[in-house]
């Protein structure tokens, strides 16, 4: 182990002397937010990253393990959406003094929980919309805006975000999501690293069908 310290999902800053990245986990208050291990975020705190999450509403925010979260991204979930089937979109029921009962849920455009797989980077001051699956391994390029599903192993990038390349072939992502590494124990990892970091290509995929 680097340093003979052992890898802690459980502490705050993963930095000696850092206060600027956390890890997420060990932050979390919400019920509706759940993080997985090593996930960090480019900041000294998380949950004012997620906006519009109402506890009347129910929707999740779920990221896996080991993402990558930049400075000024923004999950945006779904108490920031509007009644879109009536003539006018106002929330008067929100607001004191008008005379408005609470839309039913089925008249409010509610698009379920936001999923963050395991392994993915979100770029700086990237906003990510309700509803959405990020897939495993992708990434999502700074200020993007994501309104609809990223696949695995994908990059995307723009307002609307759109995928603009896989980052490897088709029987490598398959590896990658067969392998789960980020599923393993940190001694496993540790065993992984070079492999999950070379970037010749061809060996990687080689070792790690042997694994498989």
């Amino acid at each position: 182990m680097k340093d003979k310290k052992i890898p802690d999902p459980n502490v705050v800053y993963p930095i000696k002397g850092y206060d600027k990245e956390i890890y997420v986990k060990p932050t979390i208050k919400n019920s509706n937010i759940v993080v997985g291990d090593f996930t960090y975020i480019a900041d000294s705190e998380f949950e004012s990253h997620v906006t519009h999450h109402y506890d009347f509403i129910g929707d999740r925010l779920i990221i896996g393990n080991f993402c990558q979260i930049a400075s000024g991204v923004e999950f945006v979930m779904n108490g920031a959406n509007h009644q879109m089937n009536a003539v006018s979109t106002f929330p008067f029921y929100t607001l004191e003094g008008w005379d408005q009962v609470p839309p039913a849920r089925e008249d409010l455009p509610i698009k379920g929980d936001t999923v963050i797989g395991n392994d993915v980077w979100i770029g700086q001051n990237a906003t990510i919309l309700p509803g959405v699956h990020i897939g495993d391994g992708a990434i999502v390029g700074a200020n993007s805006v994501v309104g609809s599903d990223i696949s695995p192993y994908t990059v995307a990038v723009g307002n609307p975000a759109k995928p603009v390349r896989k980052r490897f072939d088709d029987e490598l992502i398959d590896i990658m999501e067969r392998l789960k590494w980020w599923d393993k124990s940190i001694e496993e990892i540790n065993e992984l690293i070079p492999l999950l970091t070379s970037s010749d290509l061809k060996k990687v995929k080689k070792e790690l069908l042997k694994l498989l």
